[in-house]
């Protein structure tokens, strides 16, 4: 017995050395590019140290104050919430209406919407500019919403339609029952039960629409219109490599993702885990 106790604590010290060490390689490069945003410039060209020290606010005022990160992070922000709230009333409408009603081709439906992600974005990117061009909408923050919301939409109704789809329909006709019309139902019965759900695809759209470069590249030409990814890597010049203002915004870039985690992590989580299951 002392031999399989042996056997079974090496394995688990082993399980969680790898495990640290792969947390370790993941964080390292945040830890480093926060770390490097507090530094003076001219520490940054010295000697590496992975003791953080001493600080200095520079490279952060310099960004705020001389370039246009503030604009960018507007229209960052006002991107990736009209992408959310797009996002998830489209995704539950549609879930909703293929699992509770009856669709001809539903699963064809479904998926066939997910056929989007079988292309690079960049090969989606050039059509939808044509497009966004005859229609008077090119170089504006609408056209990257819907260009995003190419990219979200089919994954939100794909998550969604495995939650809809494992709930009971006998919870919806006790409500009916009860004195609900479908649409109370809905609204009293449905949505709370699908909220890690619904919180999962509110965390990938805004991931996915904050973070995007390709997209915004090649919709986005205006200097007043750039999201946060274009403006950073604008920052990037053949001569001039402005580090403490690039690590200094993409900290900030981070930043927001980061709270969000923090917050909504565990109905991250549960719906993640839920929807791998479900779906």
């Amino acid at each position: 017995m002392s031999g399989v106790r042996s056997t079974r604590l090496l394995g688990r010290a082993g399980i969680g050395f790898a495990a640290l060490v792969i947390a370790a390689w993941s964080l390292f490069p945040i830890y480093w590019m926060v770390v490097s945003s507090f530094r003076a410039p001219n520490a940054l060209f010295t000697r590496p140290s992975m003791i953080p020290g001493p600080f200095s606010l520079e490279s952060y005022e310099t960004l705020l104050q001389v370039t246009d990160y503030p604009v960018q992070f507007r229209n960052s922000l006002i991107v990736a919430s009209s992408v959310v709230a797009i996002t998830i009333v489209l995704s539950v409408m549609i879930a909703y209406a293929v699992t509770r009603f009856r669709v001809p081709g539903k699963t064809l439906i479904i998926g066939t919407m997910l056929y989007a992600y079988m292309f690079p974005p960049m090969l989606l990117a050039i059509p939808l500019y044509g497009i966004f061009v005859t229609l008077g909408i090119a170089d504006s923050l609408i056209a990257l919403v819907i260009a995003h919301c190419t990219l979200t939409l089919p994954l939100g109704v794909w998550l969604l339609w495995g939650f809809f789809k494992a709930m009971p329909f006998e919870l919806e006709e006790a409500a009916m029952v009860d004195g609900c019309t479908r649409l109370g139902s809905f609204l009293r019965v449905v949505l709370p039960l699908s909220l890690p759900g619904i919180v999962t695809v509110a965390v990938f759209a805004f991931l996915l629409s904050w973070t995007d470069y390709a997209y915004a590249l090649v919709m986005i030409s205006s200097d007043t219109q750039k999201t946060l990814p274009v403006g950073i890597a604008s920052m990037i010049g053949a001569f001039d490599m402005r580090w403490g203002e690039i690590m200094a915004g993409a900290s900030l870039i981070a930043a927001p993702l980061f709270l969000m985690f923090m917050f909504l992590s565990r109905y991250f989580i549960q719906g993640l885990s839920a929807g791998a299951m479900k779906g």
